[in-house]
This record gives structure tokens, C-alpha cells and sequence, in this order.
């Protein structure tokens, strides 16, 4: 009989929670074809809406000329920001306090800016339609170079701010000018740099670039006339902030107004904000009273929806002879384009860049950003980092490449003769942030060691003499990134969207036979929270993950939630499932105290449920527990078994990493090789190692697509050349490199189970290893900083500009 009896491991192993390589429940339906997509919906007399867009990056509109549109088969009517005038809908605001368009109303600042939405009886007549719309623009001069956006001769874009000197955020210096925000203490950093022994000073660009997302944004709204409610279907990452945000524009009770948002093919930022679309569609379903349904194609999405980086950041450090740094300074000048839409929950018009003194204990820092109108599309979102941490990362490490160039120290050396020390934590950068923990010195010593970091370098002195020697056209670069990550954005004193603090939420409600069921306030586009989320549950209450469903996305059934983005969805909504865990064993053990007749003090939990202390053999499982709550309970205790937590995080959590690109790069064409990736992540406690893998690997693919070649330029006249995948760089199979991961785990010492976050963290870091390796590469040569993407034409570039042809 005892051999039948599990053993503990057993028992553990059963549950399959946290530390588990727990397969992916969702991929059984995406591997099968059977994932639900918006465009997978089709309601009975759907209608369709597509979008008249501007040529022009800025021209005044004359005339809207919509009588051929409305004679074409299928098309039912044409909307324009006259029509949205009537219901108070022809502006909506944005996420950074800012106004936006919903259809362009007077004029147009950016190309392809909405000008009109037709809506037809299916998508090829709304093409049809909106070829026929004609409109008569006035061209304005384009301003597109930020650096000439605030000329004393550059042209008004915002006519609707004319007179207005004070913005969301404070003055404003300029008519395109949007604000000011500065950080830190001046006089002291000012002091430090005139007693520096070395200073460095240099303009690091982050291009701009787009999350693009395999599924587009779109939607489908549904307004029911008679009950007075809007349901809407769509691809977004945070359905409740949507839902409140129609609830504000359209004046709709929020309770009559549904969210759903189904399987989203990835959003990494895209999909955090409101579009025209959502707007327009809504508008065309309650004037029609059918469901209208709105999806872009991929050069609509690349050219108008919310773009990422354009940060142009003036850095300087000071430092000793010997390496240790004693100051940062560092003006940025942001490029918002037309509106500023950018997704920053934060209370800063910045989000998180103040993270810019990075891994470093930098005893003086200043901070100033300026953001500033252009004729481009508007936003500024998170691509797959937390808000401007990514541009933040990249520009103090590159600073540090440049530094240790200029003092003759490998870049390396001088990172571990700057890190935070482990007993500093937590620790109070000179920008104002709480690091919680971190061990940095232990992780960039374990990737030099894994690496064999000195005979990188040994290889890389031997190819540069041959280069030099004209035995090989091979240059060799090492690129060192060490990153510290802020996210969890979710600390009501730090964060908040539209003054809503940014907690998240979940409820468990546990049935009878021991199963259950988890509704969370995230929304997941590809991350597996439907697997990690239940192995959280799992450990915490000894359910086995596999009984546990995990439900998001439907504000009608899910708690209220800030959604999903910024890596927030573990450090805020990880935390509050594990509350909400605790609160169900707190009730279980009452019922598991009344049941065994001992006193709830006389219990310890053991894996999956409550033993007597000193009788192991006087038990009772979670699944007996969960029979007892609906049917004995101790009396005056209500029955069932479940509970609802809201989360408002302490801190933020601070995850880090190290890593190094080895790359090759032939002088003579560009083309560059990556021979070797490494990288090595402490995200704290781990839920589930093959989902962080998978992670770590999409985010370090996106890195490579950024930093080697992804980007979204415009010509003089405002016109983006790189509007579809043919220009714009999507890295396959093919072009990918192979990654190698690694790990150390530092638990954060706030986060009930410890865990930090982790699926942004690749692209914060890899981004910086991969331009580190094309600058070191070519340093020997002369070369101080060379500005990203570094696809193949700039690295000819760059080599011919610094004399190696003969």
C-alpha cells in the first residue's frame, strides 16, 4: 500500500507549477489552425469600413468630395470630421494628456493621416469607395528633421494649440514644441564635469522604428439600438482601458459597453492605444445600427499606427583617469510626430528614461527632454521594452563604449569597475528610482567566464594585425551590453493611464470537485499567461495547473486591469494572482483546521494541501478542501471557495542582464556576420524556464531586426520609404542568429513570489550588444560612434568613410 502512495516529488511534479517546463496549453489550438482572431468574426449583416488617407505628410484640406463614392455598388455612407463634429467625435484624447484627429479636420500632418471612413457592404466596395472620394489639399511645408522643428522660421503644425503656451506637462518653448521635463540635480552634475579628469560627448540617435505585429490593428463594433449597448471586438492589449476610454469620447455608460479582445497575433506596444478606426467603426455601427468591421493592411499599419524610439540623446559622462565615473548628463530631443499619442503610463512625459544611469552608480546625473511636433505619424509606444527604457539602455551603453574607448580600457573592466555593488540594493539612483536587488557582478563574470571572454579578445587582436597586415578584409567586433530594466508599471505614485492607477487584478473561484477557474485583468498576445498564470495558481494552492483555466481579455467576466505591456504582466498581475492564491488558502485552511479538528495554528501546507504538525499521516488535499467548502463548512463561514485581489504594486521590479555579440563584418560589402550571441538574464523567480527561453529569443530577434537595419524613414518631403515589408527589415529564419541562453536568479524582495519580469528584457539589451559590436568593430580603425540601423549599405559606409579602400 505505501509504495502506492506518491512520493513528494511526485506530488510536485504533479501540479506542474512554477520552475516547470509546462508545455503551452494555447498552442494546441494555434498549431491546429483554431485560434479566434477579430477577422475570424462574422456577424450576421456585417458591414466594412476602410480608410481615405492623405498623400500629403502636411496640406490643408479644401474639400471633401464624396457623391461618386456614395454611387458605387455597396457603399452606404462616407464619414468626415464634419460628420463627427455633430457628435462631438472629430477629436479624441491621447494616452499623454495631448488631442488627436479622429478624421483629418482642416488639415492633415502626416501621410496617409485619416481623412475619411467609407463603410460598405463588404471590404472591396469600402476600396472602391474610397478611391472615388476626392479631395482637394493645399500642400503646407513639411517639417521632418527634429532638429529644425523649433527654427524660428518653421512652419505652424498645430493650429489647434496656436496661442497655447502651456501644454499637458508644462510651458511650451515653441509652437512645435510639446515639453520640457527635466530630472536630477544640474548645479551638481555641472560641478562634477568641471572637476572630471576624462569627459565624453556624443549625439546617440534611436532611429524610428515599428513594432509591426504579424495581425494588423483592427476591430468589430456592434451597437444594439434597443438595449443602448456597444460591443466591441479587437486587438487590443488592454480591453478595460478601452472600454473606458469609449465610455469618455462617446458618452456611452461604461456599463453598456463590451470589450472583448480574442486572440491578438502579437501587439508589442501597437495595440496599447486608441486608433480612428475604433473610433469610426463604432460611429458607422450606431448610425447604421449594424456591425461594421475595420482591419488595416500592413502598409497602414507601418505608415499611421503608433511608431517607437525617434529619441535623439546628447550624452556626456565624466569620469577619473582610472575609469570610475562621477557624472551623466544628457538632453534628449524627442520626435512625437503629428500628436503626441505616446503610451506612457507614467506621471512623466517621459515615461522611464530617468532609468538612463542604467547598471552604474553614478553619484550626480541630470536629465532634460524636450518633445517636439513633425509631420510624422504620431505615438512613441513600448516596443517590447517598458516606457523609453530600451532608448534609455541604449544610450548609456553605448555611452560607456565610447568612454572606454577614449580612456584605452576594455569596455568590460570598465563596467565591472562601475556596477552597483550587491550590498548597495536597494539602491537610489541619482534620477530617483528604488532598485530592488540585483547581483551584477556575478552575472557579467559568469558570461565573460562562459564565453571565454579573454580569448574573444586575444582572436580579435590577432584579426586586426592581420587586417592591418592585408592578409584578410575581416573585421572582428565584440559588443558588451549589461542592462537594467525597469518595469512592472504599475506603483500608483509612478503610474497611471487617464488618472486610473495602474494596478492589476485577478478572481479564482474554486468548484467542488477541485478545479478551477482564474479571470486576470492582462490580456495575453503570445506570451502564454493561459500556461504561466495556472502554475503560479498551482503552487500557491496545490491545484494542479491543468484543472486551473485561465480566462482574459472580456471586461464583462475579467476584473478590472491595466493590460498588457511594458513587462507588467508578472511583476503587477503575477503578484495579484498570488495574492488572490493566498486569500483562497487562508479560507481552505480554516475549512481544513474545522474538518481535521485541530486549530489552524496546528497546520503547515505540504505541496497540495494541510497536514497536523507532528502527525504527517493527519491530512486533507486542496481537492478535498474545495468538496468540503460547498458542503461543510465551519459554521457562520459563507460557502465556496474563492477570492478577488487588486494589486497596486510597492516598487517597480528592476530585472538585468548580460550580454555579448561576436560579429564579423567584410569591409569591402558591409555584410556582417553574427558568430556568436550570448545572453544571460536574471529575471527573478522563474515560472516557467522553456516559456522565458522562447521569450528571450523573440525579444532578441526583434533586437537584431532594430538595431541591424528595421527603421521607419521618410524622404524631404514627408513621404515614408519604407512602408511595407519589402523595405522595411523583418528578419526570417534565415537572417536569425542562434541564441544561446543563460541565467542567474535574483528575486525581487517586494513581489510575493519574487519574479521580476522578463519578455522585454532581450530587446532593452540585445539592441545595445549588437551596435556595440558593429562600433567595436570598426573603433581600431578610428571610428568613435556610428549611428544604427547598421545594415549592410551603412557598414560600407562607414568603412569608406574611414579610408579602408585603397
Amino acid at each position: 500500500m505505501n509504495d502506492m502512495t506518491p512520493t513528494r516529488e511526485q506530488r510536485e511534479a504533479s501540479l506542474e507549477g512554477m520552475g516547470c517546463k509546462r508545455k503551452r496549453v494555447e498552442d494546441a489550438r494555434f498549431t491546429q489552425g483554431k485560434g479566434n482572431y477579430v477577422d475570424d468574426l462574422k456577424l450576421p449583416g456585417m458591414l466594412h469600413g476602410d480608410f481615405v488617407r492623405s498623400p500629403h505628410a502636411h496640406a490643408r484640406v479644401k474639400s471633401i468630395n464624396s457623391e461618386e463614392a456614395l454611387k458605387v455598388p455597396g457603399v452606404l455612407a462616407v464619414i468626415t470630421a464634419e460628420t463627427l463634429k455633430t457628435v462631438n467625435l472629430a477629436w479624441m484624447p491621447t494616452l499623454a494628456g495631448d488631442v488627436q484627429m479622429v478624421l483629418a479636420d482642416g488639415k492633415v500632418l502626416f501621410q496617409n493621416q485619416e481623412v475619411a471612413f467609407v463603410v460598405a457592404t463588404d471590404r472591396y466596395a469600402a476600396d472602391d469607395g474610397i478611391n472615388k472620394v476626392v479631395v482637394e489639399y493645399e500642400p503646407l511645408p513639411v517639417v521632418i528633421d527634429p532638429f529644425k522643428a523649433m527654427d524660428a522660421d518653421a512652419p505652424v503644425l498645430r493650429e489647434d494649440l496656436a496661442g497655447k503656451m502651456t501644454g499637458a506637462h508644462g510651458p511650451r518653448k515653441h509652437h512645435n514644441h510639446i515639453f520640457e521635463w527635466t530630472v536630477g540635480d544640474k548645479d551638481l552634475t555641472d560641478a562634477a564635469f568641471r572637476k572630471a579628469d576624462v569627459t565624453i560627448k556624443e549625439l546617440i540617435s534611436y532611429h524610428r522604428t515599428h513594432p509591426s505585429p504579424l495581425e494588423t490593428c483592427q476591430c468589430v463594433c456592434s451597437f444594439d439600438k434597443i438595449r443602448g449597448e456597444l460591443s466591441i471586438w479587437g486587438t487590443f492589449q488592454a480591453p478595460h482601458v478601452i472600454r473606458t476610454v469609449v465610455a469618455l469620447i462617446a458618452k456611452i455608460p461604461e456599463q453598456k459597453i463590451h470589450v472583448i479582445s480574442p486572440d491578438v497575433g502579437g501587439g508589442f506596444g501597437n495595440k496599447v492605444g486608441a486608433y480612428p478606426g475604433y473610433i469610426c467603426a463604432a460611429v458607422a455601427s450606431i448610425v447604421t445600427g449594424k456591425p461594421v468591421k475595420w482591419v488595416e493592411d500592413r502598409i497602414e499599419n507601418l505608415t499611421a499606427t503608433s511608431f517607437a524610439r525617434d529619441y535623439h540623446m546628447t550624452t556626456e559622462i565624466a569620469a577619473t583617469r582610472d575609469g570610475k565615473v562621477t557624472g551623466l548628463r544628457v538632453h534628449v530631443l524627442a520626435d512625437h510626430g503629428a500628436f503626441d499619442a505616446c503610451a506612457d503610463p507614467s506621471k512623466w512625459p517621459a515615461g522611464f528614461f530617468n532609468i538612463v544611469t542604467g547598471s552604474y552608480d553614478f553619484p550626480v546625473a541630470h536629465l532634460s527632454v524636450d518633445g517636439i511636433y513633425t509631420n510624422k505619424a504620431p505615438g512613441g509606444v513600448a516596443y517590447r521594452c517598458s516606457f523609453r527604457v530600451t532608448e534609455a539602455a541604449y544610450c548609456i551603453e553605448r555611452g560607456m563604449d565610447i568612454l572606454a574607448q577614449k580612456l584605452g580600457m576594455d569596455p568590460a573592466e570598465l563596467r565591472l569597475k562601475n556596477f552597483i555593488r550587491k550590498e548597495q540594493f536597494p539602491y537610489h539612483s541619482a534620477l530617483g528610482w528604488e532598485y530592488d536587488s540585483g547581483d551584477y557582478h556575478t552575472a557579467m563574470r559568469k558570461m565573460m567566464e562562459t564565453v571565454d571572454y579573454a580569448g574573444l579578445r586575444k582572436e580579435q587582436a590577432d584579426k586586426r594585425a592581420a587586417f592591418r597586415r592585408g592578409e584578410t578584409r575581416e573585421i572582428m567586433g565584440l559588443g558588451v551590453s549589461f542592462f537594467t530594466e525597469i518595469v512592472g508599471a504599475g506603483p500608483s505614485k509612478n503610474c497611471d493611464i487617464l488618472g486610473i492607477a495602474m494596478f492589476d487584478s485577478c478572481e479564482i473561484r474554486l468548484h467542488p470537485t477541485g478545479a478551477g477557474i482564474a479571470r486576470v485583468g492582462t490580456k495575453s498576445t503570445g506570451q502564454g499567461h493561459e500556461t504561466t498564470w495556472a502554475q503560479i495558481i498551482a503552487t500557491e494552492i496545490g491545484i494542479p495547473a491543468d484543472n486551473i483555466m485561465v480566462e482574459e481579455g472580456n471586461t464583462d467576466t475579467a476584473p478590472y486591469g491595466l493590460g498588457t505591456y511594458g513587462s507588467r504582466s508578472t511583476p503587477v498581475a503575477g503578484a495579484a494572482i498570488a495574492m488572490a492564491a493566498r486569500k483562497i488558502k487562508a479560507k481552505a485552511q480554516m475549512i481544513a483546521a474545522y474538518k481535521l479538528e485541530v486549530h489552524e495554528g496546528d497546520l503547515e501546507w505540504d505541496i497540495d494541501g494541510f497536514r497536523v504538525k507532528g502527525l504527517p499521516e493527519k491530512t486533507m488535499s486542496m481537492k478535498d478542501i474545495c468538496w468540503a467548502a460547498y458542503n461543510s463548512v465551519p459554521p457562520g463561514m459563507e460557502p465556496g471557495l474563492e477570492a478577488v485581489s487588486y494589486y497596486d504594486p510597492p516598487n517597480m521590479t528592476y530585472p538585468f542582464g548580460a550580454y555579448i555579440c561576436v560579429m564579423t563584418i567584410d569591409v569591402d560589402t558591409g555584410v556582417y556576420k553574427i558568430k556568436r550571441f550570448y545572453a544571460l538574464d536574471d529575471c527573478g523567480t522563474r515560472i516557467n524556464p522553456m516559456i522565458i527561453e522562447g521569450q528571450v529569443h523573440g525579444g532578441l530577434t526583434e533586437a537584431f531586426a532594430i538595431a541591424m537595419g528595421q527603421e521607419i524613414r521618410y524622404d524631404p518631403e514627408g513621404n515614408v520609404v519604407t512602408g511595407s515589408f519589402m523595405d522595411f527589415f523583418m528578419p526570417t529564419a534565415v537572417e536569425t542568429p542562434h541564441w544561446e541562453t543563460d541565467f542567474t536568479v535574483t528575486p525581487s524582495p517586494h513581489h510575493p513570489i519574487g519574479a521580476k519580469g522578463v519578455g522585454e528584457s532581450p530587446n532593452v539589451g540585445g539592441v545595445p550588444a549588437f551596435s556595440n559590436a558593429v562600433n567595436d568593430a570598426f573603433s581600431f580603425l578610428g571610428s568613435t560612434h556610428i549611428q544604427m540601423p547598421h545594415d549592410f549599405w551603412r557598414n560600407w559606409q562607414a568603412a569608406k568613410k574611414l579610408g579602408v579602400f585603397a
